[in-house]
């Protein structure tokens, strides 16, 4: 008889393998690190990767079996989520590979993160610095807008590089509207990360900015 799981345990595991994720342990002191996951069993277990593999008998009254752990991690999508559950240690392995395994949860919960939807788009798009006299500079990163909101949007460009990261920072975006004009909005890098050959670039627009409204509008979203 198989397990039955809850859609939000489903949603977990759209997370690839190689995907991060934050532990906090409580006990004997409270601890946080990030981890990265390797695989999981459905219903059974979940598998992550070490966080400090070099150093783990620093971290030996912290990694115990039976020992709590708070799992947090975020989801991108319209609405931009985080989810949490407790799990315990069921085994931590130091051959071939220094792994962690995490009882499967019972129970997921989540909360949206932002006040606004998003809307998947697909239009190409550029992202420079801004300097203090809001004119753009320095190197100029190509790619689309994968989503859009009054508020903010989503970034993404190709990259080889698993390191690159866009740093916290005023930037102008530059987009393509549908009637093929060239605006420059400026906004503020609020996070990125780097997942299957892509940055995802997190970006939030300024207060009342006339150009997102007009944009919007040319793209049939309502406000």
């Amino acid at each position: 008889m198989n397990e039955q799981t809850s859609p939000e345990q489903q949603i977990f595991f759209n997370l690839s393998p190689g995907r991060t994720v934050d532990l906090q342990i409580d006990f004997p002191v409270k601890f946080r690190t990030k981890a990265t996951l390797v695989g999981y069993e459905l219903g059974k277990y979940i598998i992550l990767k070490h966080p400090a593999p070099q150093q783990m008998n620093n971290y030996s009254d912290v990694f115990v079996e039976g020992n709590g752990v708070v799992v947090r991690y975020l989801l991108e999508g319209q609405q931009g989520e985080c989810y949490a559950f407790k799990s315990n240690i069921r085994n931590i392995t130091k051959l071939p590979e220094k792994l962690i395994f995490l009882s499967y949860p019972k129970q997921i919960e989540n909360r949206q993160l932002r006040t606004h939807q998003r809307y998947v788009t697909h239009l190409p798009a550029a992202i420079q610095a801004k300097d203090e006299n809001d004119a753009s500079r320095g190197t100029q990163l190509k790619g689309i807008i994968s989503d859009i909101s009054p508020k903010g949007c989503g970034f993404v460009f190709k990259t080889d590089n698993p390191n690159l990261k866009v740093s916290q920072k005023d930037i102008i975006v530059m987009i393509r509207n549908p009637n093929d004009e060239g605006i420059s909005i400026p906004a503020k890098v609020c996070n990125s990360r780097f997942e299957d050959g892509k940055v995802n670039v997190g970006i939030k627009f300024e207060e009342n900015d006339q150009q997102i409204k007009t944009l919007l509008n040319q793209l049939y979203i309502d406000l």
